[in-house]
């Protein structure tokens, strides 16, 4: 029996932008893969990617993978590692407060099964879309919530309301045993601290969008 000690396991305490890049080279690795190819190397997730071959290689060197001379990277091998790595290869169950058109758009989106996560139950206080089911998800009243997290072991929940309801919102999952919280709500939200949160503003992309549109319009005009 091999010594678990001297058995190489992934670092933990990786760079947030390490972090944030893996998922880009998973799904880039599964185009490859879909398409016959066998091996690829850091140069060539790099071009594709348009990185550096030098941070990519740093980046999967987290995982403690090892390409091969010449060849690069067993392509099934590192989607299964970085698989393992990122966390995708477990269904983490999710609660989902805020039945609105976000969040329908979210429970109605395959994509989060390849990357490990289920939404489980939605909640809702509008009382004209409780009681109903969205590709087979129950929207249920908020009040439901509290059993249900303790009952089902759930930790993770998503949010998806008006700005105005965040907050609120945030103090009743940590209040009801939630651990970590996606917020997609247009609102910095305050939670205790070991309570995980990650917000996603699609606003704020969008208003980079816009900027950067702004700009080249107006280089545009500078040059006529």
């Amino acid at each position: 029996m091999k010594n678990e000690k001297n058995k190489k396991m992934p670092e933990t305490n990786i760079p947030e932008p390490t972090v944030r890049r893996m998922p880009s080279y998973l799904s880039h690795l599964k185009i490859l893969k879909s398409k016959g190819e066998l091996y690829v190397s850091a140069p060539q997730i790099a071009k594709n990617l348009n990185l550096e071959a030098t941070q990519v290689t740093k980046d999967l060197s987290y995982t403690k993978i090892v390409g091969k001379t010449r060849v690069g990277y067993e392509i099934s091998e590192l989607i299964t590692v970085l698989s393992e790595f990122l966390g995708f290869h477990q269904i983490k169950d999710a609660f989902l407060v805020g039945a609105g058109n976000l969040g329908e758009a979210l429970i109605k989106y395959e994509g989060f099964k390849d990357f490990g996560l289920k939404i489980v139950a939605a909640f809702d206080i509008n009382e004209k879309i409780v009681g109903k089911k969205i590709v087979g998800v129950d929207i249920l009243h908020l009040d439901e919530f509290r059993n249900l997290a303790e009952k089902m072991n759930v930790v993770l929940g998503i949010i998806t309301t008006p700005a105005s309801e965040a907050q609120s919102v945030a103090d009743l999952m940590v209040g009801w045993g939630i651990k970590a919280i996606w917020n997609f709500s247009p609102t910095t939200i305050k939670v205790p601290e070991g309570v995980i949160v990650q917000n996603t503003s699609i606003y704020s992309n969008l208003a980079v969008i816009f900027n950067k549109l702004n700009n080249q319009f107006l280089q545009q005009e500078q040059t006529i």
